[in-house]
């Protein structure tokens, strides 16, 4: 059996090569086409996908999944338009692939730049958002790659619903439709052969739980673009706004719960205690939300839960938020240093030189200023869609869109100039 399933995965992945191959010959408008059409077939087939996408929903209650996991599975007419609306924003922006910067002479008389290039085959593991089928589609055609998709079996009706419908759109534009394919093998020998296909696969992306990341930086032998936790602070400062402070904090952990940019953990200046604890502490609680505190902020806050080390470094994706009480900037930096996922912080300070530290010291993929963390998105970073948002610290940081999916080449342009 598992020789079967290596021998279908290295098939996708042979197409994926050449589709891979025949998409660099083909312009901007043929690709901006299919995302068009991509975008098109979404809307009018948007009963059909939520119809798909009940089938997955059922399942997962009929399991008994968290409430963050089925908001993170469903599909409305909101997200079908959003899926839509970023696969016209890609359209929009500029193909990076053949650009070419830096071109300078240099004393030989040859002219020495650097063009802009596709990673090229690049498979896509996920769990549980479906729109991450049209948004990895999406960005890997333009930035000119081929893209293995391999969603979790829990999403599997919804994904092929809308793989169906951006492979219509490729047929149409006539680009090679073997430049999105789903793989359907549920068994995990499929991942297996994937992520060791270094021959065929360029770069894995994964998106997905702490089980399946630990799985893919443990076995694979292809790169791995990788995303940890989505552990976000929101530091209050000494010299925070107050109206705004209740504004950012409140947004960053409620809009919405189980996306890894929303805020998990919670610090506040000791000199804002007095003013600020209160009223933050008791607008999160109306809207639902455990605190779990520390040990000194823990008797002043009505039915909160003594925090634990533990709870300083989770990635909660529910209605839970760590608090503790700082001293001042550097010991703010220094917990986000020591419990941090490297994701995304926010400092709510009307003091431009705290400000300032905070962009620069904290080493995280997002650092913001009086914004809340749940604008740590390619759509909101107009990058049209992300593939993912990487924590890496080498090649790409931060959502991914089209430039993180290429990479440069030198390239030298004389005539008839030889080295002496």
């Amino acid at each position: 059996m598992t020789q079967k399933i290596e021998a279908e995965v290295r098939t996708l992945g042979q197409r994926a090569r050449r589709a891979q191959g025949q998409l660099l010959g083909s312009d901007s408008g043929a690709k901006n086409r299919a995302l068009l059409g991509m975008a098109e077939f979404l809307r009018r087939d948007a009963e059909d996908i939520q119809r798909a996408n009940r089938k997955d929903l059922r399942a997962a209650e009929a399991a008994g999944r968290d409430p963050a996991f089925m908001d993170r599975l469903r599909l409305d007419e909101g997200r079908i338009e959003a899926m839509a609306t970023g696969l016209e924003q890609i359209a929009a922006l500029p193909d990076p692939v053949g650009e070419i910067t830096d071109l300078a002479y240099r004393p030989s008389g040859i002219q020495v730049g650097r063009m802009r290039m596709p990673l090229g085959v690049i498979a896509m593991i996920y769990e549980s958002r479906p729109n991450v089928t049209a948004d990895a589609a999406g960005l890997c055609l333009k930035s000119g790659n081929a893209v293995i998709l391999r969603g979790g079996s829990e999403s599997l009706h919804s994904n092929l619903a809308i793989a169906e419908r951006l492979r219509a759109a490729l047929g149409r534009a006539q680009l090679p439709l073997d430049v999105v394919q789903y793989l359907q093998i549920p068994d995990r020998e499929a991942v297996g052969a994937l992520i060791r296909m270094d021959d065929l696969v360029d770069v894995i992306i994964p998106r997905g739980g702490k089980g399946l990341l630990s799985r893919i930086r443990a076995e694979a032998t292809v790169p791995v673009i990788m995303h940890l936790d989505g552990n976000c602070h929101v530091y209050v400062d000494r010299d925070a706004d107050a109206t705004k402070a209740l504004k950012i904090v409140v947004n960053a952990k409620t809009q919405r719960l189980g996306t890894c940019n929303t805020a998990e953990s919670l610090l506040i200046h000791r000199d804002r205690v007095d003013d600020l604890l209160e009223p933050l502490t008791t607008a999160l609680r109306e809207k639902g939300v455990e605190i779990r505190a520390c040990s000194e902020s823990l008797p002043r806050i009505p039915g909160a839960v003594a925090a634990t080390e533990e709870d300083f470094a989770t990635e909660y994706l529910a209605a839970i938020l760590s608090l503790k009480i700082v001293d001042d900037l550097d010991a703010a930096i220094a917990h986000i240093a020591r419990y941090g996922s490297g994701h995304t912080e926010s400092i709510v300070t009307e003091n431009i030189t705290t400000a300032r530290r905070f962009l620069r010291e904290v080493d995280s993929s997002s650092v913001m200023v009086n914004a809340s963390t749940r604008f740590a998105d390619g759509f909101e970073y107009g990058l049209g869609a992300e593939i993912g948002i990487s924590t890496n610290r080498l090649h790409v940081r931060g959502p991914v869109g089209l430039e993180g999916l290429t990479l440069q080449k030198w390239i030298v342009l004389g005539d008839g100039h030889i080295r002496s």
